[in-house]
């Protein structure tokens, strides 16, 4: 867990064996999910082409970022990397859908959100059994939704979560990239720790 990293710059672009992925995308789907509706899809991604654009669109977004930032932080932004698109062996965009075990989802009518949160800890398991089989994993975010739902036909009722660059690393570094480029630093744990009560914070 503590070894995995948001990785962009370190992949090697070496194929990812079938079997690696298999397992890789079997624990992902293991993940527990509200009532059991599973409500995620995993489209493999390897065609240049469609990577190519989506490299494109992300740079686009990127600069809509780095617009709204000046001084300190824009310089810090600049030399941030933000995606691997093309230099991954494939994406993965893992996607969620609402209907899926509908009209009646076990534990989700007071919270309608479980069922993304669902997806998200499919991701993790991903992610961590991708880190396990030595392999790195970088979530891009600087895209919108209808414009990955055009490139990959995916359904208007079905939101795309994550796209995710996997593939062999060079290495997976000690220390996440935002904090090497000095973006954030990881708060300790008893800076986010309450007892009993939000405001109730543990004592050192």
């Amino acid at each position: 867990m503590h070894r995995r990293r948001d990785t962009r710059a370190e992949f090697t672009g070496e194929p990812v064996p079938e079997a690696v992925l298999r397992r890789v995308l079997a624990a992902a789907h293991a993940a527990p999910s509200v009532g059991l509706s599973q409500p995620w899809d995993f489209v493999v991604v390897r065609d240049e082409s469609t990577r190519r654009a989506f490299r494109d669109h992300v740079h686009a977004e990127r600069s809509v970022f780095a617009a709204q930032l000046d001084g300190e932080r824009a310089e810090v932004f600049s030399r941030i990397k933000i995606e691997g698109v093309l230099e991954s062996s494939l994406g993965i965009v893992v996607t969620y859908d609402p209907e899926r075990g509908s009209p009646a989802v076990l534990g989700r009518h007071a919270i309608a959100d479980a069922g993304l949160y669902s997806v998200c800890l499919a991701i993790q398991n991903l992610w961590l059994a991708a880190t396990a089989e030595g392999l790195g994993v970088g979530w891009v975010s600087f895209y919108r939704e209808d414009f990955l739902r055009h490139l990959l036909g995916i359904p208007g009722r079905v939101r795309p979560v994550a796209w995710l660059c996997v593939g062999p690393v060079r290495n997976l570094p000690d220390t996440p990239d935002l904090e090497r480029h000095g973006w954030r630093s990881r708060l300790p744990l008893d800076d986010v720790l309450h007892q009993e009560r939000y405001s109730q914070r543990t004592s050192r």
